[in-house]
């Protein structure tokens, strides 16, 4: 550890030091604020819905959060191919390694050095989104101008400046790296700053116009970013500049299409109609867990199927069945007497439909012991009348390719849709394995590389 983190921190320097970040923080800045004028007459007034983004900053905060998103990738894959292509193509590695120092120490401190360049960058990318946030758009023209964002987010970046460009040309700091480093301390202050005051300058609580889910949005993708870099990393052990840009962008690209192309094909299972509507029978039969539960499900449209007493009933949240709510069990046969509350122990526990009038199922908990639910019916829900099909071949695919649909939690902001703690720390755990094995696969790469 002691030789990767020297590895790390002289890789953290040189990254700092690469023309690309400050590069890439400028143009990310401007498109912000050009974002903040072009996304008007889109979503509507902010008044017509609920959340931490209503109206047309939803396409604000869509649009602001995939310029992060790109600038994050750009980033991850120049500076990785700054800090090891570029030393295999010059020979310069060849005198880290031959000295006692293990191949896997080499690509975890360059790993570990490129990280944390591409969290500072990622921080200062996110403090200019929310910078965009926090003015908003004017959708009208009678908004008021936010000019504490707007002298706040640009003094500071303008501050950073001057005073890289000042020890630069009088000390002969790196401009790049001493910009940076400002920045990040000056943009995140003036951010702070600017939350004290109101649009109209007047003295404010700092959680007014502070948004935690957007917080944790911009969270979940710093996972991306991560595994983004994870994947640069290995890439960059064998291939050029060009190549490790073109092996990101089709890894981002591959995620990006992943549930699409993969894993509607992992999980097969045909809807026939989706919950309206949820009437329970009796008070004590909320949630269907319990045998001889009854529940009235109204569905949005006609069923696309003929439905029949008996038959089996499973929900779920998505249309191909995946993450389906019920698990596998046997239909009653046709001498169980379904109007009855109490089953004999020999009856399976199911859940099977009573009666089909128009639009209502009514639908019916039997056996003798109850069936084990993941959870209660919930409107929105999708119906089937048989258990979900796994593909091992398509799921096993779907489960390596590095989902970047995981990370994006702007849906679930943009519907007012809470983002909870525990699914946080999922993404994360997710990240960290994904980042794991990018890093596997870079030892493994660089071990047979030849440097010499």
């Amino acid at each position: 550890m002691t030789a990767a983190l020297s590895i790390a921190r002289n890789t953290f320097i040189e990254s700092l030091r690469q023309p690309t970040i400050f590069v890439v923080v400028l143009v990310c800045g401007l498109l912000q604020y050009l974002t903040t004028a072009a996304t008007g007459y889109s979503m509507g007034y902010r008044i017509y819905a609920d959340g931490e983004v209503t109206g047309d900053d939803k396409m604000l905060l869509d649009v602001g959060m995939a310029t992060v998103f790109v600038g994050g990738i750009i980033l991850a894959s120049f500076i990785a191919t700054a800090a090891l292509t570029r030393e295999i193509d010059n020979k310069t590695v060849l005198t880290v390694v031959s000295k006692p120092i293990g191949r896997p120490s080499v690509v975890f401190g360059k790993f570990i050095g490129v990280t944390g360049a591409m969290a500072i960058a990622s921080v200062i990318l996110i403090t200019q989104l929310l910078f965009a946030i926090r003015h908003g758009v004017m959708t009208t023209a009678a908004d008021i101008i936010d000019w504490p964002a707007i002298l706040f987010g640009a003094g500071s970046f303008a501050l950073a400046g001057v005073f890289a460009a000042f020890v630069n040309f009088m000390y002969n700091w790196s401009f790049n790296q001493t910009f940076t480093l400002t920045l990040l301390p000056l943009h995140v202050g003036a951010y702070v700053l600017t939350l004290v005051f109101s649009d109209e300058w007047a003295m404010q609580p700092i959680t007014t116009d502070l948004k935690p889910q957007i917080l944790m949005a911009c969270a979940a993708l710093g996972g991306a970013l991560m595994v983004v870099t994870g994947v640069a990393v290995a890439a960059s052990t064998r291939l050029g500049q060009v190549m490790t840009i073109v092996a990101c962008a089709g890894v981002f690209v591959t995620g990006l299409l992943s549930n699409h192309l993969l894993g509607k094909r992992a999980f097969q299972n045909d809807a026939f109609a989706t919950i309206d509507e949820i009437v329970y029978e009796r008070d004590d039969d909320v949630g269907l867990l319990d045998p001889g539960d009854e529940a009235v499900l109204t569905t949005e449209a006609p069923h696309e199927i003929t439905l029949e007493i008996g038959m089996p009933i499973y929900f779920g949240p998505s249309p191909n069945g995946l993450g389906i709510a019920v698990p596998r069990f046997d239909p009653p046969g046709p001498d169980v007497d379904l109007e009855n509350d109490l089953f004999p122990p020999e009856v399976p526990p199911a859940l099977v439909i009573t009666e089909v009038v128009g639009k209502d199922i009514r639908v019916k908990h039997v056996g003798g012991s109850p069936l084990d639910l993941r959870r209660a019916p919930e409107v929105g829900d999708f119906l089937f009348i048989q258990p979900t099909t796994l593909n091992p071949v398509f799921a096993s695919v779907w489960a390596v390719v590095p989902n970047m649909h995981a990370f994006w939690l702007v849906d679930a902001v943009t519907q007012a849709a809470p983002i909870p703690l525990s699914h946080l720390g999922l993404i994360v755990v997710y990240a960290l394995a994904q980042v794991g094995a990018c890093l596997a696969i870079a030892v493994i790469l660089f071990e047979g590389r030849d440097v010499g």
